[in-house]
């Protein structure tokens, strides 16, 4: 069952959108506020998945919730439920998942917590998955063009790849392979193994961490095996923690 939080200063408003989570019964209301200042401290406190957020407050704007839950460790997704339809662009800038517009409909809502639902649940497939490669003993092989050449290493030999002056370069044990292909590129091909990106110019390998440094607005910094320094961005901090339970 989803836990949501909703945010509206009108009292009908916020009654008439719980009634129609709850007619849905897939959702379980763990929280309300009318303003910016209180869902903010409620939010930090409670456990929530995602959270519908009125745009217009009484002299404040749920834009600034948005921002704020953008350096949350713990972010809930964010639904935008508002009488405006002219803030749906800064919405998605914000990653919310959905925008739906005042007065409510019970069936659009009912959409909105079905996107919500294959959200949360694609994104426990993929955990899944990663998990249980985790303990595998991995011997597969990725071929990579190098020189001419075409090199075969393990994949459980590599520590990270990244992109750096807009070159793509693999760290394999103590040997370092520049190679044309894309980050992108690899991040495909490395599907359901123990590597994944963590930034927007790496793919490290889960199994090579050997520390995790804390870092400026609740980002971090992973020490690999090699003592290389692999920083972590915002968008990809949820993901980590929740697979390697920190």
């Amino acid at each position: 069952m989803l836990k949501v939080f909703i945010v509206d200063d009108e009292p009908l408003a916020r009654d008439e959108l719980a009634y129609l989570l709850r007619r849905t019964k897939e959702v379980e209301i763990v929280g309300e506020a009318d303003n910016v200042a209180s869902a903010l401290e409620q939010i930090k406190l409670i456990e929530s998945d995602a959270i519908f957020l009125d745009i217009q407050l009484t002299d404040e704007s749920g834009l600034d919730i948005a921002q704020k839950l953008i350096e949350l460790d713990q972010r809930p997704e964010v639904v935008f439920a508002t009488a405006y339809d002219d803030h749906a662009l800064k919405a998605f800038e914000l990653n919310a998942v959905d925008y739906i517009l005042k007065p409510f409909d019970e069936i659009r809502v009912q959409q909105t917590i079905e996107k919500l639902n294959k959200l949360f649940k694609k994104r426990e497939e993929k955990q899944e998955v990663l998990q249980k490669s985790f303990n595998k003993d991995r011997t597969e092989k990725l071929a990579i063009n190098v020189e001419n050449k075409i090199v075969l290493i393990s994949i459980k030999d590599i520590l990270y790849i990244c992109t750096i002056e807009g070159k793509t370069v693999i760290k394999a044990d103590k040997k370092k392979y520049q190679v044309a292909e894309p980050l992108v590129t690899f991040e495909r091909k490395l599907q359901n193994t123990p590597i994944i990106r963590v930034h927007r110019a790496y793919l490290v390998n889960l199994n090579a961490i050997t520390e995790i440094e804390p870092w400026f607005h609740s980002t971090y910094n992973l020490i690999m095996q090699d003592g290389e320094k692999v920083p972590v961005s915002r968008t990809y901090t949820k993901e980590l923690k929740e697979l390697l339970g920190f």
